[in-house]
């Protein structure tokens, strides 16, 4: 029972089915990791340790990063346009207590609010350059080189020393320092609570920073670069003492502790663009020197031959002679005339490349691509781009720059922020309630505030403005959302409105359509009566 059936002769009644032959090597799920694939063969990368992979290649990406930065025309072109919108010329502070977590009013904050912006800007816009502790810089300066230095190597790093008596109201200063300076001392070994200068506790979270005392390339007489000062990253009740900012949560990994520069990933790309470009140039140039000249009837093997020839001799003798003397003119114009025997060439230049064009353009929309750019942007090439084109770039383009912008400020001039509303508060510049909670026990609601950046600007002024216009009347929109779109502090337009709008009337002047906002439809302006 259950074995094959067989005929008579023992030979079995159904032949057996083939097996299929089973592969060597059973192909994987996922094609990413076929180990025999034409395209992937040879391709291992290792599963390195977060900070052990950017640790072990950081000083010389960074070097070739600032190399293109300093030599390359859109590497340079780049970072400044970069710089330009997330940064700009200013990062105004706005401030915004959370009045309802400190149980006051709405009256209370505004009028709170401005006067510590008011003593922000005293303070750091001083025209001495008091908040910079080596006085070279504005707060928008500050703020600029801090961000530079988080594209180009990685990271913000910034300490905030106390310099009282140097003539300000305040000894709150802010000193950007390169990064390079972060490191582990010398005689020490990075480990779990030491990585690449910062140390940590055992959450990972960072208390103090290592920086050398100067840059490690400065070889003075005092050995600054050899010694190495700890600064914790707070006080022990809670004050700002170093700002580190890097964009870990989109361009990093968990357990990651230094950032990672935005070029990391196309310098390799970038300088084989710089090649390219160079050579074009140099052959371009050389082309254009060559541009014409003139064919003899004979070859140099033939003259070679004929050297001993004397009416070869003869010949060329009376070449010289015809072009020395030739000077035939018609209205003091040259007339171009030819020996016996002679043809005039021109030389055609085949360069740069017919595919030129695209093939840098192919490569530069890739660049722009890693730094959250448009090609035109980029490269400044607009000739293709209309208004709908540009209008949906901008609008994916300023979604990362205002995302980038939110995750600086919040990380870099905030806790600046910090230091300098608790110094203002004890000195008694800055007043809270009373009744109100102290000044640590509620430091997030007292310090929340939003930074105010460039504008993002207008393809097309007109259709945007009534576009802004329909937002607020239909109540998706704010007047401080939009004047803070272009950059503009709301509270400091409608004051100037009422200035500009009691002046008119003081001195007698018709107040023009523009002071009657309701009166602004999708059909243009309407005439009214002004407030």
């Amino acid at each position: 029972m259950g074995g094959p059936l067989i005929r008579p002769d023992g030979s079995p009644l159904v032949a057996p089915r083939p097996r299929a032959s089973m592969p060597a090597t059973p192909a994987p799920a996922y094609h990413a990791a076929d180990a025999f694939s034409q395209e992937l063969a040879g391709w291992w990368p290792g599963l390195g340790a977060p900070d052990h992979e950017w640790s072990q290649d950081r000083d010389r990406t960074v070097a070739r990063t600032r190399d293109l930065v300093r030599n390359d025309g859109w590497a340079s072109g780049a970072v400044t346009k970069r710089l330009d919108a997330v940064v700009g010329a200013q990062l105004r502070l706005s401030a915004k207590p959370d009045w309802r977590a400190l149980g006051l009013d709405a009256d209370w904050a505004a009028e709170w609010a401005a006067a510590v912006e008011a003593e922000f800007r005293g303070h750091f816009d001083h025209p001495m350059r008091y908040g910079d502790t080596a006085r070279a810089l504005n707060f928008g300066g500050l703020c600029a080189l801090a961000y530079r230095h988080r594209m180009i190597d990685g990271d913000a790093l910034a300490t905030l020393p106390w310099r009282p008596n140097r003539g300000s109201l305040y000894a709150t200063t802010v000193q950007v320092v390169d990064p390079d300076r972060l490191s582990t001392p010398d005689g020490m070994v990075d480990g779990e609570r030491l990585r690449r200068g910062i140390e940590l506790d055992r959450d990972g979270a960072a208390i103090a920073y290592r920086f050398r005392r100067s840059h490690p390339a400065d070889w003075d007489a005092s050995f600054a670069s050899q010694r190495w000062d700890r600064v914790a990253r707070q006080t022990a009740w809670g004050r700002p003492q170093v700002v580190h900012y890097w964009d870990k949560g989109r361009t990093g990994r968990a357990g990651q502790t230094r950032g990672t520069g935005l070029f990391a990933p196309i310098v390799e790309r970038l300088k084989m663009l710089t090649r390219y470009d160079r050579v074009e140039l140099q052959a371009a140039v050389l082309n254009a020197i060559l541009a014409a000249y003139l064919e003899s009837p004979f070859d140099p093997e033939l003259i070679g031959d004929a050297l001993d020839d004397q009416r070869l001799t003869g010949y060329q003798e009376l070449r010289g002679a015809f072009h020395e003397k030739k000077g035939i003119t018609l209205g003091g114009v040259r007339i171009p005339a030819l020996f016996p025997g002679e043809r005039l060439a021109f030389h055609s230049a085949a360069r740069p490349a017919t595919q030129f064009d695209a093939f840098e353009g192919a490569m530069l929309r890739n660049v722009a691509s890693a730094l959250g750019m448009t090609y035109e942007q980029l490269s400044q090439d607009w000739s293709g781009v209309n208004y709908s084109s540009a209008r949906a770039a901008l609008i994916e383009v300023w979604r990362g720059f205002g995302a980038d912008r939110a995750g600086f400020a919040q990380g870099f001039p905030t806790p600046i922020y910090v230091a300098f509303l608790e110094e203002a508060i004890d000195r008694g510049r800055v007043s809270l309630p009373p009744g109100a909670p102290g000044f640590y026990e509620a430091v997030a609601a007292y310090s929340r505030c939003e930074w105010i950046g460039p504008g993002r600007g207008w393809v097309d002024p007109e259709k945007e403005a009534r576009a802004a216009v329909l937002r607020m009347s239909a109540g998706l929109s704010t007047l401080q959302r939009e004047c803070a779109e272009q950059g503009l502090d709301y509270q400091e337009v409608l004051e100037q409105r009422q200035r500009e709008i009691a002046m008119m009337r003081e001195m007698d002047i018709p107040l023009p359509d523009w002071t009657n906002v309701a009166a602004m439809t999708s059909a243009g302006p309407v005439q009214g009566t002004a407030p």
